[in-house]
């Protein structure tokens, strides 16, 4: 514990909302998306009331932070909660291997990972240019994880510089008052456990891993040590990257499109008792990882506005308790899973 000495002393940051729109579709992570579609999501999430923004340098290298900085830069600062990602540091290149990576991005730019203190330091004032905002509120590590196949070395290793260097220039960076929080972002729950027990974090995005389909670990083995630290968590990727609405993929990456058999049969077993009791399974599953005590915030990616206002919308709709119910009885999800009232 010798690296949380601090944590203490520090009360931890708790973001102040529950529903946030993330910047991965506007990253033409999936399909184009043009600027001015990108630009009529941001409107329609603003207009509907959301005022929680998550956006990374690694969005399309680079595109989300520009588009999202290009509809927030006329927007009174102190009115929304922004959080990006250091980690991975993009350059311009004629040479840029970037349509590799995103395919659909028109990004000129490289990516690098560096976790020291002065590459975290670099990575936000490169993101606030991009932003062409003041400030940044949290700032997540990113991807530190044994998913990220593109690390230079072992994702242990990379934790253990960023250990030495990103996480204590992210404490006197809060200290200085230049961000409110930080924390790691990452799909697996290792570094987060990790992070907990070494750093001080107040805040880490954890995506794909609490879901409908598959939250079992993060009920019981990452929520206890998140509450032992007084820590909370953005949920990202409730819906599993769109599959548990339709989308033929499972999460990130290259293999997505690999689903394995018995999440497609759950699928089908959800839908079916969505089904029994006239309940849209989409926003269920929003609801449900919105749920948790520790859940500070679900954030929702969404490529079209229409998408954006409908789970704005199945947040506030009326889930019945039966339907919760048979989720249980039929083992669908764990007995004490936490559920919408």
């Amino acid at each position: 514990m010798e690296g949380n000495a601090n944590s203490s002393s520090h009360v931890h940051y708790k973001p102040p909302f529950t529903f946030g729109l993330g910047g991965v579709p506007l990253g033409n992570e999936f399909a184009v998306v043009t600027d001015k579609d990108a630009n009529a999501i941001l409107e329609a999430a603003w207009s509907a009331g959301i005022r929680y923004y998550d956006v990374s340098p690694w969005y399309g290298l680079g595109l989300a932070e520009r588009r999202y900085g290009n509809f927030l830069h006329n927007k009174q600062r102190s009115e929304y909660v922004i959080s990006s990602k250091v980690g991975k540091l993009l350059k311009a290149s004629k040479t840029a291997k970037n349509r590799e990576l995103f395919p659909f991005s028109p990004s000129p730019n490289d990516v690098f990972f560096d976790y020291t203190a002065s590459g975290v330091r670099r990575s936000i004032e490169d993101s606030l240019q991009r932003l062409g905002i003041d400030s940044l509120d949290i700032v997540f590590v990113h991807d530190i994880s044994s998913d990220n196949k593109l690390l230079p070395t072992s994702w242990q290793e990379q934790f253990d510089i960023a250990l030495k260097g990103a996480f204590p220039e992210l404490t006197r960076m809060r200290e200085e008052g230049l961000i409110k929080g930080w924390g790691i972002g990452v799909n697996t729950p290792e570094p987060i456990l990790r992070v907990l027990k070494e750093a001080d974090p107040d805040v880490c995005l954890m995506a794909s891993q609490y879901s409908l389909i598959d939250h079992k670990n993060a009920l019981n083995q990452l929520f206890p040590a998140v509450r032992k630290q007084n820590a909370s968590l953005v949920v990202g990727s409730s819906l599993n990257a769109g599959f548990i609405s339709g989308s033929p993929r499972y999460n990130y990456g290259k293999d997505s499109y690999k689903i394995p058999p018995q999440f497609l049969e759950k699928r089908k077993q959800l839908r079916q008792v969505a089904a029994n009791h006239g309940v849209d399974l989409r926003s269920a599953a929003l609801q449900f990882s919105a749920s948790p005590d520790v859940a500070a915030a679900l954030v929702v990616g969404a490529s079209s506005e229409q998408q954006i206002l409908a789970d704005y919308t199945s947040m506030q709709t009326k889930i019945p308790a039966e339907f919760w119910a048979e989720l249980k009885t039929q083992k669908l999800i764990e007995q004490d899973a936490p559920t919408p009232a």
